[in-house]
């Protein structure tokens, strides 16, 4: 079985053009590290992991067929994971985009099919209701897709049915961006230019009552825009009206309810509970305006990128929300860049590879195996130590058509570098400059040894790496950047169109001239720019291939006021060598322009047109020389394309079909063979003399009508003395405009649409009329031996539509195809991919767009009727420099293979055919598996779940995609050599995170800790230890007080959480100290905040840390003015008798009167507290939704079931109300309430994972029971109630259910495997 690509489309290979500013630099970057982003009315996506193009997606027009597509300014990947319910093959897919455009439309698309699905029920299109952002919100059972369009409009639709069922109008307010809260995906926030702050929780999707809001406002210097406003005179979005007036705001992955605000020159830290602003920081004098705020996944960091093209750090300080600069970079290097210098649109940071780094970091540090398991001969089974602690990549779009990968990196202080030089392998990779990798060009056509050694420098902190001192602070750290990979697009709007002879074919390759004055070398093959020449400094006007290595091209500019005039540029561009010669050089500025160029098809001669001047002839040899002039008025010229095959006689009646009369007309003595043709090009700087072996001619018309032939023979033009056509051929209404000269064939168009063919040797001709405007191009198609016909030709109409006609058909108008075969664009210029060997390959048009993009299309010719169509046929591959390494883009069936192919665990050498490896001495050749191999010897063991037989069933699946490489890249293979004997949650853990799960690969992570809490507490053995005791003399008391009012502890407490805080982990905090330490750190944050409401929640903060004497402190501080004035005096009064008698003597003398008031139900928990009723105070913080603080408090008070019950109440919340069921079972195992958790799988319809649950907690138990007996505190008892895991009793019935359902589910897989032909992108 080989790869195959899947059935084409019309739309398949398409290169985007550049983006810009109208775009609003809409991107996104999936968790699978697809990036999408919009480039004029199409979206392109691109694997950041490679560097590499996958598809570009073209966005219909509006229904009115005049219409253009606009652009799109929003784009946004669904947060669907991979499904794990096998149903049939029509599901829809996990893989779509939301996009929304100028017009205000926002539609769903379809990533594997390539076109839109649902259009959404939007108002009227109209450019003041454009898209300005999206964003997908989860409600109880579905997806939500929040847009903000117009000025001031927030609307939210459900996305099954495409109804909008809420709508919120800000006016006078502009919207700006929209964001998903990360640790409640039913909650986002709305903000807008000036501040005001919507915040928006969706319970439900089907009318206004299912959402609840609520507006805040953050205060800014508003100044500059309302200077703006003055001249603004219609109500368009935030990104067309003020497109440099950026304001943005992100989440804190690490904080709930932090947000960082970025308004154009000043970072404002936000709390949404507080309802006030923890910090705000001006940007220093010199510094260019924000563009984007990217907080770190891993390290508490901001990256904040500016308009000018450069990125600042900003790092947080200990113990408060305030962020400091600490470096600006440049995201654009200055050298080789055109003027002006290209600026940034977008910049988005990649979360896909901080939960890997998480994986191996934890397991560096697990002790499953000795280091005697290491595989010497295993090329992937290494420790490589590094003194980086982390990893980050930054992804920038440049609207030159480039994207950016930079690696930002934070390395450990200088003793740790230090040993790490002493490593030798490590040491000599380092001195490899990393600059290597900025082009791609240079990588992939560097030696392997030298690309092998620079993926290494770049990738030091794969799975093997250690940080050997995990103690690091911020303070420590150093952050650095570098490019570590470049993506060229199309530079900017293609102007030209060059393709090579078809005889002199040797590479898939075209050029395109570009409006910036670059020449642009396609590669058909792997759908990627080649190369890029920066050539004129104006647009290229001319631009045509001189055999198959070099280019000629021109341009002009005007001259000064002075001269006036022009000053025309040609160039002579090889590809070989990159440079770029200038040739026919005038000290002054010429009359006229130069018009076109027309080079004859070995390359040998050139034509160059001015207007209204002679036209110049030129013998292209190493330095060109011109031959003469010729003064006609000449309005087309055309050379002759290389003479073709005869076809096979079709018998058409017609007589002036070119095929009937092709028999009898043979080529004349003098005309070109393709053969000599070739050995030109090589023959380039040879003597004049080798040239006047063979000679080539041209056809022309005159402005009067004529028609002519010349033959350029050496350094002699003659005439060619074709036999004319008959007198009333010539015409006199129409102006010729377009020519195509094939011998013995010249075709013609002109301004009034009628297209006239002519034989030059039988004078022979006919005529038709397109009903079209005027004629721009005709092109003949590529004829090959054995073709039915040779009068296909496409013509390009001066309003910028095309049509393809069969000149050899009874009635070509017919049977011609007219476009509106690409709505919603128009094209520029076309040409036939001059690449076909046998009759049987299909014709291939390439086209430039004027939305800037360059297209290939499939014409079908199959039929009697010509038409463009996507035939289902085997197609190669397309070419890649490298493996596309996405799991995520396999067919579903493929991609959950793969998935429980690494949940199982398989040899590292499995992935092993031609990947790089560290030690060339055990690995050179590629490994090839024979049919007869026993692939089962791949897994690690058998597999202790399911069928034994179903793993080599997969693997044999997935061999083809082995072999080509493109299941796992090296780093992370790398990272599974580490992990796969390190158990099974682990396996888990890797295996959801290769797929954009982080969440779930969290939860595995964090399983072992919540397993091994709860076997701890069955056996009566604290291993955590509350911070506060439940009830204790008063001389604990107050070494309880001056532990927890002691910065100094606290601060030291958090210095190793900061440094290396293991990013997300955080989320799944369910241990008592750790809940314990978060909330204490927040609290110095709120310290200084003023007013009443931020005074009660700093007073809940206090008490439920237990600091109640800092409480009491707090509260008697009220003046007595204040509503809150006998509230506080109740709780002052109350708490103060929980600390000491004479604190409480002390609160009395204070207080002076005594009321209560009940007004706020959060009070009536201190007065729970201060009698030391902490679960009922729990319970009824949990009643009034405060979640977080109730498991702080019992964090601080309880222990045992006490403590679970609130555990166990929270998780049912969060899986039911946040729908984060990874978060819930982590919760649910700590309480011991393993039933739940499996039931919550079931439900989830995950029963294969929950399958996989059961199977990692009985391995954990296991290592549990053994790791008590080699400590010597096993007991008789203790085993016995470890025996069976309460909930997970092998024999009971939800287990044996999970594990027949598994069994199924294995062989359905299996059999959706075999049904699904494999394919890449």
């Amino acid at each position: 079985m080989s790869i195959q690509r899947p059935p084409e489309s019309s739309w398949d290979c398409m290169l985007p053009g550049p983006p810009s500013r109208h775009n609003g630099g809409s991107t996104d970057l999936s968790a699978t590290g697809l990036l999408a982003y919009a480039a004029g009315s199409s979206i392109a996506v691109l694997d950041t992991h490679s560097m590499q193009l996958i598809t570009t997606i073209p966005l219909p027009p509006p229904p009115s067929s005049t219409s253009l597509s606009p652009f799109i300014t929003s784009v946004r990947w669904a947060p669907h994971p991979l499904p794990h319910h096998l149903l049939s093959s029509d599901t829809p897919s996990h893989l779509l985009l939301s996009a929304g455009d100028r017009h205000g439309r926002i539609s769903l698309l379809d990533f594997r099919s390539k076109s839109p699905i649902l259009f959404f029920e939007t108002p009227n299109s109209s450019s003041k209701l454009g898209i300005q952002d999206l964003c997908w919100i989860q409600t109880r059972n579905s997806w939500v897709i929040a847009s903000l369009s117009g000025p001031s409009l927030l609307s939210l639709y459900n996305t099954s049915t495409g109804r909008c069922f809420f709508k919120y109008d800000a006016t006078p307010e502009y919207f700006s961006c929209l964001r998903r809260d990360p640790f409640d995906s039913r909650h986002l926030c709305a903000l807008g230019l000036k501040g005001f702050l919507l915040s928006i929780k969706v319970l439900g999707d089907e009318s206004e009552n299912d959402v609840v809001s609520q507006e805040h406002q953050i205060s800014t210097d508003t100044s500059e825009l309302q200077r703006l406003e003055r001249d603004v005179s219609e109500s368009s979005p935030a990104l067309v009206t003020f497109p440099l007036y950026i304001v943005k705001f992100a989440f804190s992955p690490h904080w709930r309810h932090i947000l960082f605000v970025t308004f154009p020159r000043e970072l404002v830290v936000f709390d949404l509970r507080y309802e006030a602003v923890l910090s705000s920081t001006g940007l220093p004098r010199g510094c260019a305006k924000f563009l984007e705020v990217l907080p770190d996944p891993n390290l508490e960091v901001l990256y904040c990128a500016h308009i000018d093209g450069k990125l600042s750090t900003w790092r947080r300080k200990e113990g408060e929300q305030v962020h400091m600069m600490c470096s600006m970079e440049e995201l654009m290097p200055s050298i080789g860049t055109s003027v002006p210098s290209p600026s940034i649109l977008a910049v988005v940071i990649s979360q896909s590879e901080s939960t890997l780094q998480n994986i191996g970091k934890l397991c560096s540090d697990v002790p499953h195996t000795s280091s005697l398991d290491v595989d010497i001969d295993n090329p992937f089974d290494f420790c490589d130590e590094s003194s980086v602690l982390f990893k980050t990549h930054l992804i920038c779009i440049s609207d030159d058509g480039k994207i950016w990968n930079w690696l930002m990196t934070a390395e450990g202080p200088g003793d740790v570098q230090k040993a790490i030089t002493d490593r030798g392998i490590v040491a000599d990779v380092g001195k490899l400059p990393v600059p290597e990798m900025n082009s791609l060009t240079e990588v992939t056509s560097g030696s392997d040894s030298a690309l092998d050694a620079v993926k290494q420098s770049n990738d030091v902190d794969s799975g093997g790496s250690c940080p050997t001192n995990s103690t690091t602070s911020q303070e420590e750290m150093s952050l650095k950047i570098s490019l570590v990979g470049q993506l060229q697009l199309l530079s900017s709007t293609v102007t030209m169109l060059a393709v090579p002879s078809p005889s002199l074919t040797a590479t898939l390759a075209l050029a395109l001239g570009t409006q910036s004055g670059t020449i642009e070398v396609i590669d058909v093959s792997a759908n990627a720019v080649a190369a890029s020449f920066s050539v004129h400094n104006n647009v290229v006007r001319g631009l045509r291939w001189l055999g198959n290595s070099r280019l000629v091209s021109s341009s002009y500019a005007q001259g000064n006021e002075k001269t006036g005039g022009y000053i025309n540029r040609l160039v002579v561009t090889c590809l070989r060598s990159g440079l770029n010669r200038t040739f026919r050089v005038l000290q002054k500025p010429e009359r006229t322009p130069i018009r076109a160029l027309r080079a004859s098809s070995s390359g040998r001669y050139l034509l160059i047109l001015f207007r209204d001047a002679p036209v110049e002839v030129w013998a292209m040899t190493k330095t060109p020389i011109m031959l003469r002039s010729l003064a006609l008025p000449f309005t087309v010229l055309e050379w002759t394309l290389p003479t073709v095959p005869r076809p096979v006689q079709n018998g058409s009646p017609r007589q002036s079909s070119l095929s009937s009369k092709e028999i009898k007309a043979m080529p004349p003595a003098g005309a070109s063979s393709p053969t000599k043709a070739t050995s030109t090009d090589s023959k380039e700087g040879g003597s004049d003399a080798s040239q006047d072996d063979s000679s080539e001619s041209f056809a022309f018309a005159l402005v009067n009508g004529a028609l002519g032939v010349f033959e350029v023979h050496g350094r002699r033009i003659r005439d060619f003395r074709p036999k004319w056509p008959s007198s009333s051929f010539v015409s006199s209404d129409g102006l010729i405009t377009a020519m195509a000269y094939r011998m013995p064939h010249v075709v013609m168009g002109d301004r009034s649409g009628n297209i006239r063919w002519w034989d030059v040797t039988t004078g022979q001709s006919s005529s038709f009329n397109t009903h079209r405007e005027g004629i721009r191009r005709i092109k003949f198609s590529p004829v090959v031996a054995g073709d039915s016909s040779r009068g296909r030709i496409a013509v390009l109409f001066y309003d910028n539509t095309f049509a393809v006609y069969d000149l050899d058909s009874p009635d070509p108008l017919a049977n011609s195809l007219l476009q509106p075969q690409f709505p919603g664009t128009l094209v520029l210029e076309l040409d036939w991919l001059p690449l076909r060997s046998g009759k049987n390959d299909p014709l291939v048009l390439c086209i430039a767009g004027a939305d800037s993009s360059f297209r290939l299309v499939e014409v079908n010719t199959s039929d009697k009727r010509i038409g463009i169509g996507s035939q289902p046929r085997s197609t190669k591959e397309k070419f890649r420099p490298m493996p596309l390494c996405s799991p995520i883009l396999l067919p579903t069936p493929h991609a959950l293979a793969l998935r429980m192919i690494l949940q199982l665990g398989v040899k590292p050498s499995w992935f092993n055919t031609y990947n790089i490896s560290m030690d060339k001495e055990h690995y050179q050749t590629p490994v090839t598996t024979s049919s007869t191999v026993d692939l089962r010897g791949y897994m690690i063991h058998s597999p202790p779940i399911g069928d034994s037989v179903v793993p080599e069933m997969l693997l044999k699946v997935l061999e083809p995609y082995r072999k080509e490489g493109c299941l796992l890249d090296d780093e992370r293979a790398r990272l599974y050599a580490t992990i796969v004997n390190k158990g099974s949650a682990v396996r888990f853990a890797f295996a959801a995170a290769v797929f954009g799960e982080s969440s779930e690969a969290l939860f595995w992570l964090q399983l072992p800790h919540a397993l091994k809490h709860l076997m701890n507490k069955l056996v009566n053995k604290s291993s955590q230890k509350a911070p506060v005791p439940a009830s204790t003399p008063e001389v604990d008391d107050a070494s309880m007080l001056s532990r927890i009012t002691s910065k100094g502890k606290s601060k030291r407490g958090t210095e190793k959480r900061n440094a290396l805080s293991n990013g997300q982990l955080r989320l799944m905090a369910f241990e008592q100290e750790e809940l314990w330490e978060s909330a204490s750190e927040r609290i110095p944050w709120h310290e200084k905040l003023e007013g009443e409401v931020a005074i009660q929640n700093h007073v809940h903060e206090l008490v439920s840390v237990g600091n109640l004497e800092a409480a009491v402190s707090l509260l008697l501080s009220t003046p007595p003015e204040s509503s809150y004035f006998y509230a506080n005096a109740l709780r002052a009064v109350a708490l103060s008798s929980a600390v000491s008698k004479s604190l409480l003597e002390l609160a009395v003398k204070v207080v002076a009167a005594n009321m209560v008031r009940t007004d706020r139900s959060l009070s009536g928990t201190h007065l729970l507290c201060a009698v030391g009723r902490y679960q009922e105070a729990c319970s009824q913080l949990q009643d009034a939704g405060c979640w977080i603080d109730a498991a702080t408090l019992a964090a601080t008070h309880l222990k045992g079931s006490d403590y679970a019950r609130v555990l166990q109440r929270w998780a049912e919340h969060v899986l039911h109300a946040e729908h984060n069921i990874w978060r819930a079972l982590i919760l649910y195992v700590a309480a011991g309430a393993l039933q739940e958790a499996l039931m919550a799988l079931r439900e989830a319809q995950q029963l294969d994972t929950a399958a996989m649950f059961i199977l990692a907690c009985h391995e954990i138990r296991a290592e549990f029971v053994s790791s008590l007996d080699s400590d010597g505190e096993s007991s008789p008892s203790n085993k016995e109630k470890l025996l069976i895991l309460p909930g997970l009793n092998p024999d009971s019935e939800d287990a044996i259910a999970v594990g027949e359902y598994f069994g199924q589910y294995q062989r359905k897989l299996v059999h959706l495997c075999m049904d699904s032909q494999p394919f890449s992108d």
